[in-house]
């Protein structure tokens, strides 16, 4: 049996770490935290914290990070836990400043700058990927386009089994890998996720068009521009020794489970935590499974995708490419991966409309989910934004209540618009006018 804050682990039953810092003694509350604007109550947001806290007193979760913004101000702001070091091994706190491995929710990320690209005319994203990458053309790929790649319909949802693990750190290899594959669909009609797959072809289709890296560009249009500390694929040197260490937690993933998960993510759990702290993980540029931020950053991102591509008086990207981000792309319907029905949009999971992804009705949300339990996402019918970071990787656990009850209660605190019109009032309109000043700036 193992203590974890107030409750009792058993630990023939549950993985869980032992761990130094845990409970009430290690919550760290950021100065920026704001009464909460009309709406919204103190005791909402206070019974919103108790559910994301509970995923921590679970025992799931050594360490839980949030923020959330409403209405544009940010009225939770708080982690708790410990982010490194178990039984002896030099135990950190977690502080809300913690780099935290996004994962899949990574993936937002690297579509928003295909997404970027497109705004500029350095892409169309109705081309096939091939006019861009001519060896994805093999095995019947040749007229899949970069929009169905961005909505999970390439049909290259993984690379084949047996792949060594060195291949993911090798993106010239692993783009080879890809394009050798071929497709579970020549057409694009079939939904399956892309783990690992998609983010390899998005990072060469940027290096392709722009002639910078993964890294570069993203630093070069929303990092640097957004004033972000962290928020890169993988870490540079020096911030390594800060990042939240990746715990394997709950119960055993075993018989049609564990192999249903070692297929979307191309190996097993435990191998996937113990590579994910490896200093190879670390160093790499995985587009799909690797960018680090502070919960913080994630809902700063996610914030400035809420107010149609702005942030702090500069237009990261315009309000007809968030648009276009977030527009449903493919309705409800199984995906041939995750063996669960999906709604995607062209580089976003979206919410539903009864329930979702991000709780009950939330039709409008966008975002993503990240192994296992992140989830970062943006509700406009709510003017909600929301990141939660954790670094306990369970599937089936005892956190699981209190991650429902999270998702339950922000929805029930923030009331959703009826009118929904103002999503596109900041678009403008087409005019001749603008078709000719855009011509003429193509020219010069």
């Amino acid at each position: 049996m193992l203590k974890f804050g107030q409750k009792i682990i058993n630990r023939g039953l549950m993985r869980a770490p032992d761990l130094r810092f845990a409970g009430a003694a290690s919550l760290r509350v950021g100065e920026g935290e704001v009464a909460p604007p009309s709406g919204l109550d103190r005791s909402d947001v206070e019974e919103i914290w108790a559910k994301a806290a509970g995923m921590h007193d679970s025992g799931m979760h050594p360490m839980v990070s949030m923020c959330m913004r409403y209405k544009g101000d940010i009225v939770l702001h708080r982690s708790i836990g410990q982010a490194r070091g178990t039984e002896g091994a030099g135990p950190v706190m977690a502080e809300l400043d913690t780099p935290v491995c996004l994962f899949s929710a990574s993936k937002v990320v690297i579509a928003v700058l295909v997404h970027k690209m497109a705004e500029d005319g350095l892409i169309d994203l109705l081309n096939p990927v091939s006019y861009y990458i001519p060896a994805f053309a093999q095995n019947g790929k040749a007229n899949l386009s970069v929009y169905q790649l961005l909505s999970h319909r390439a049909g290259v949802p993984g690379v084949p089994e047996g792949t060594p693990t060195a291949t993911v750190f090798d993106h010239d290899a692993t783009v080879q890998l890809i394009c050798r594959q071929a497709s579970l669909d020549n057409d694009g009609r079939i939904v399956a996720y892309h783990a690992l797959t998609g983010g390899a072809i998005m990072a060469e289709l940027i290096r392709v068009c722009t002639g910078l890296g993964v890294n570069e560009y993203l630093d070069q249009v929303i990092r640097q521009p957004m004033g972000m500390r962290y928020f890169r694929y993988g870490l540079a040197a020096e911030d390594q020794p800060q990042v939240a260490q990746n715990f394997t937690t709950g119960l055993p993933n075993y018989s049609l489970l564990g192999r249903h998960l070692r297929k979307v993510l191309g190996s097993d759990v435990e191998n996937v935590v113990r590579v994910s702290n490896s200093p190879q993980f670390l160093d790499a540029e995985i587009p799909s499974a690797n960018l680090y931020a502070t919960a913080e950053e994630a809902g700063r991102f996610f914030q400035m995708l809420l107010q149609q591509g702005q942030w702090q008086g500069k237009q990261i990207l315009s309000p007809l490419t968030v648009f276009h981000l977030a527009q449903e792309a493919t309705p409800p319907q199984l995906d041939k991966s995750l063996m669960l029905p999906m709604r995607y949009s062209a580089g976003t999971m979206l919410g539903g409309r009864r329930v979702g992804l991000y709780g009950l009705n939330t039709p409008y949300a966008f975002g993503h989910l990240g192994f296992s339990n992140i989830l970062c996402w943006a509700d406009p019918q709510r003017d909600l934004s929301v990141a939660v970071l954790n670094n306990g990787k369970p599937v089936i656990g005892s956190h699981l209540k209190s991650l429902l009850g999270l998702l339950y209660t922000l929805g029930k605190a923030c009331p959703q618009r009826r009118d929904m019109t103002f999503w596109n009032e900041n678009m403008g309109h087409f005019s001749q006018r603008k078709m000719k000043e855009a011509a003429m700036q193509a020219i010069k």
